[in-house]
Formats: C-alpha cells, structure tokens, sequence
C-alpha cells in the first residue's frame, strides 16, 4: 500500500509539474501586464478556446506546447491591475493525447482589458482546434488539419498540411497554403486563399473573395463583394450580389452570376454559364459551349473549340453588342437576331452567315442571319434587342 501510495503522489506531482504555470507583472506603457508562462508535454491534438483575445500557433520541431499569456490592465494602479487579471482565469490540462489551454473571463463585462495568448507547438500536431469570441486568430506550419473561429476578428492560417475550417463573425480570413479542403465563412470581412490542394468552400456576406490557386475546385459566394479567381484546376462556382467576378484560367467547366457586376473570363476547359443583372460579359478561350445572359451590357465571347468539344450555346443581352470569335475549323449552325434593327447591323468574317433584314427604313426593321459553318453542328444562338452583333474569325487555335 506504502508503494502504491508512493507511486500515487509521484503521478500527482509529476502530473503537477507538467502543466505548472509560472506568473509575473509589470508595468508597460501606460497599463501593467501579467505574463503568464506555461509548457504541456507532446501531444497529437491542440485545443485553445479564449473567451476573449488574440490567439497565435507556430508549429516547430519542439515536442511540448509551449505557452505565453498576456493580459493587459490599462489601470492606474498595480493593485488594481491584480484584480482585473484575477477575473481571467488560464487552465492549462491534459485530456488523453490533447492539449487544452482555456481563458475564461469570471467576472462581469471586461473594461479596458486584453489579453493574447502565444503558443510554440508540434509541426506534428493531428488537429487543431482554436476559439475566441472576439480577437484575431493565427495558425502556423501545422501537419493535420485546423479549425479555427472567432467572433469577430480575422483568421490568418499558413502552411496547413490538411483540411482548414474557418469561421469569423466579420473579420478578414487570410489563407495562404493548404493541403486539404478549405471551408471559410465570415459575416463581411475579405477572403483571400493563396494556394488550395482540395476543394475551396468560400463565403462571406459582403467581402471579396480572391483564389490565386485551386487544384479541386472552388465554390465562392459573397453577398456584394467581387471575386478573383487566378487559376484553379476543377470546377468553379462563383456568385455576388453585385461585384464583378473575374476568371483567369479555370480547367474545367464554370457557373458564374452576379446582380449587376461585370464578368471577365480567360479561359475555360469546361461549359460555362454566366449572368449578369447589367453588367457586361466577357468569355475567351472557350474549348466548350458557354451560355451568357446579361439584363443591359454587352457580350464577348471566344469559341476555340474543334469537333466534338463544342455544345449548344446562347448569348442574348436586351441593350449591347455582342461580339463572337470562332475557331475557322468549328462546325456549328448560326442563329442570329436583331429585334430593334434600326441603326444596327450583324456584320460577319464568314461568307455562309446569311444576313436578312425585314422591315422598311421608316418602321421597325429586325435582321437575322443564318449559317452552319464547317458542314453544320451544334446551334449557337445569338440574341439582342437593340445593338451590334458581329461574327469574326479567331486567330487562336
């Protein structure tokens, strides 16, 4: 029993130890500082909740988390000071292969009062998990996956070997590479994403959104914001209430929309889709078909497509013109419109679109044209009520 208990005490100090936390305060600038430090033997998983302040994770070759607590009293006395740290409790605990750090604040509602927590971890972490109801938060160089969430403030997460989720109330998410999925969410602040192995879920209620590059995939929205895709390697879809979207070169097919925002596309390997409630469209390098819809801009499209790539298309807009390169090889069938032809033409590079016009020079006149290039193949529609339509030989491909 003598060793046994002796046994017991040793586990309890050793426990004791492990997670002993050493405090001291002093003054800076014009408030005072209690710095708590701390360390947590090696571990798979982190988790950091704070009920208020910053939290910041750098990974590392190290095999404990190691820690630093700063709390801020912007007081005029030390005593004081003392009292207002005393209603931020900070428990450092073990449960099984996790590592938890928690700040919780035990009083009423904290006045001129921060604090900001400074974490050394394992690269090797599985998982980590971050919380905070209002300050920004910061994770570094970490093998496994991430979760991290604030209130308010901005999400900064860097070098992430697997899947990220992040979630703010309304501050800015900045992600800068990852190795997995990434699933973003912030009520109206920014988001930019450098460099996504998996798919990209992006949302925010007001914020740009910006994508350097996608290997999976990227699904975007924003509630007025614009959005920026450089490159991504799978589908993409991508709404705004009314900014514009633009696209560099997406290799596979596209679905964008907005409000009243312009549409810029580069390239396309895939069918695309795109509306706008005014705003003018612009797709190039289209190695499928594409339908654009647009309530008042005018219309740009580039078909680069050979036999058997292209699809049925329409391009129609009630107030622009609409120009449209095609590919000399592509076999398609012409069907073109003019409801308001006063003032207006359809004017081709290709001898076999026919063009008609119906109508006298002093009432309503329509013009059409018809014609299959290259034996015929999928018809492409092309419509507007009142602009310029023109059909020209592209130099690509």
């Amino acid at each position: 029993m003598k060793t046994i208990s002796k046994i017991g005490i040793l586990l309890l100090l050793a426990s004791l130890a492990a997670v002993a936390q050493q405090s001291r305060v002093y003054r800076e600038g014009g408030g005072w500082v209690e710095e708590i430090t701390g360390s947590l033997p090696a571990a798979r998983s982190l988790r950091v909740s704070a009920q208020l302040g910053s939290v910041q994770v750098q990974g590392g070759p190290q095999q404990a988390v190691n820690y630093v607590v700063r709390k801020r009293a912007y007081t005029s006395s030390e005593q004081e000071a003392r009292r207002e740290f005393e209603q931020y409790r900070i428990t450092a605990s073990e449960h099984g292969d996790m590592a938890v750090l928690e700040g919780q604040h035990q009083g009423g509602r904290a006045r001129r009062f921060s604090v900001d927590f400074s974490l050394q971890v394992p690269q090797s972490l599985e998982a980590t998990k971050v919380e905070t109801d209002g300050g920004s938060v910061s994770v570094n160089d970490i093998a496994g996956r991430v979760d991290a969430s604030s209130g308010g403030g901005s999400l900064k997460l860097d070098r992430v070997g697997g899947d990220v989720i992040g979630n703010t109330g309304g501050g800015s998410i900045d992600v800068g590479s990852a190795g997995g999925n990434l699933n973003l969410q912030t009520g109206g602040g920014g988001i930019h994403v450098a460099s996504a192995k998996g798919k990209i879920t992006a949302q925010t209620g007001g914020g740009s959104v910006v994508v350097l590059d996608g290997l999976q995939g990227a699904f975007l929205e924003t509630g007025g914001g614009s959005i920026q895709v450089k490159r991504c390697q799978g589908q993409v879809k991508a709404s705004t209430g009314g900014g514009s979207i633009d696209l560099g070169q997406i290799n596979g097919p596209a679905e964008v929309d907005t409000g009243g925002g312009s549409i810029r596309l580069a390239l396309a390997s895939g069918p695309v889709r795109a509306e706008s409630g005014g705003g003018s469209i612009e797709l190039m390098n289209l190695s499928q078909g594409a339908r654009a819809e647009t309530g008042g801009g005018g219309i740009t499209a580039q078909f680069v497509a050979t036999r058997g790539g292209f699809s049925s298309s329409e391009l129609e807009t009630p107030a622009g013109d609409i120009t449209v390169y095609l590919a000399p090889n592509l076999p398609v069938t012409i069907h073109a419109a003019v409801d308001m032809g006063n003032g207006h033409k359809i004017a081709s590079d290709f001898p076999q679109i026919k063009v008609v016009s119906e109508g006298g020079d002093y009432g309503p006149k329509r013009i059409t044209a018809e014609g299959s290039l290259n034996g015929g193949g999928p018809v492409l529609k092309v419509h507007t009520s009142s602009g310029d339509i023109v059909f020209l030989r592209s130099t690509s491909k």
